[in-house]
């Protein structure tokens, strides 16, 4: 018979629970495009190419700015608005203007506004999608610019 092992070495072994993915119907509308999610604060990043162009956020606890989030640039909050009429910033974000918008989940068109979100980024619509700051930079992370051992 076996040896048991340790409850330790079972612990270091378990999974970790995920957490369910937020507006899962969001990626679904983005999977031609194979967008990549990412932990992003407790929230879901989406990345298509190296663009984020979404986070998903569905808290329990702090539901102001639950929904869809936009990464875009206050130059064109103005023409996304006439396609989303509850669009607005985040207010968790502290400024009264933000780069990034929100679809938020308690809105009565939501669900139809994060697709017509969806249909803008796989038509590859300029206005939403920023390449985030290190990689626009070219900079690379540390762990690509270690040698090798040998």
């Amino acid at each position: 018979m076996p040896a048991r092992r340790p409850k330790q070495v079972d612990a270091f072994f378990a999974t970790k629970r995920t957490k369910p993915v937020p507006h899962a119907f969001v990626l679904e509308a983005l999977a031609s495009l194979s967008p990549e999610t990412r932990p992003f604060f407790g929230c879901l990043g989406v990345y298509v190419g190296d663009k984020i162009v979404l986070i998903l956020r569905e808290k329990l606890d702090k539901t102001r700015d639950n929904g869809v989030w936009l990464a875009t640039t206050e130059q064109h909050h103005e023409s996304l608005r006439r396609e989303f009429p509850n669009m607005g910033s985040i207010g968790l974000l502290g400024r009264e203007v933000t780069h990034w918008q929100l679809l938020p989940v308690d809105a009565p068109d939501f669900e139809e506004a994060a697709l017509r979100a969806c249909e803008l980024i796989v038509a590859k619509d300029p206005r939403i999608g920023k390449v985030p700051k290190s990689r626009a930079k070219g900079t690379t992370s540390r762990s690509q610019t270690l040698t090798p051992r040998r």
